[in-house]
């Protein structure tokens, strides 16, 4: 699971804090993304062995660094998205979240967590989960599956119930 709960010895008032670190999955590890990329050139280097030593070479060539690059690109690309990460803290009087995106200043939420209720809905994805504490309602781990949206939506219920 892209997620983490920690939990924290009781403070004086016997509150336990815990914690929900959240961040997107991601399937291609540094690695994985070396061992493609020089998959990807060998195999468009085939059909250029085919005109090696004649001109059509010098047309084919650009194209297939192109294509080489824009892998390259995108894959990094999904690499800094990668570094999303959504933390959420909670003990018996207050709920705060915490989103850092790349390239983003940091958002923050923060309110009562009695009055929280953790909800899934249709959205804008499958299974869309918010919490909200009656004023305001907000997204959580927009980037998670459907299926990992519902296991944190129940969790979620049974720790804030304990908290109650």
């Amino acid at each position: 699971m892209p997620y983490r709960w920690t939990e924290t010895a009781p403070d004086t008032s016997g509150a336990f804090l815990q914690t929900v670190t959240l961040w997107p999955h991601r399937s291609l590890p540094k690695r994985g993304f070396v061992w493609f990329i020089g998959t990807t050139a060998t195999l468009l280097l085939l059909p250029i062995l085919a005109v090696l030593g004649t001109q059509v070479l010098w047309g084919l060539l650009p194209f297939m660094m192109v294509t080489v690059g824009g892998v390259w690109i995108a894959l990094r690309q999904t690499y800094r998205t990668g570094q999303t990460r959504e933390e959420l803290v909670m003990d018996r009087s207050r709920l705060q979240i915490r989103r850092n995106d790349p390239g983003r200043p940091e958002r923050l939420w923060q309110t009562n967590s009695y009055w929280v209720r953790p909800g899934l809905r249709n959205g804008p994805v499958e299974a869309y989960l918010t919490l909200s504490d009656g004023q305001r309602e907000i997204e959580l781990g927009a980037f998670l599956t459907p299926d990992e949206r519902r296991d944190l939506c129940d969790e979620l219920m049974r720790r804030l119930a304990r908290l109650r």
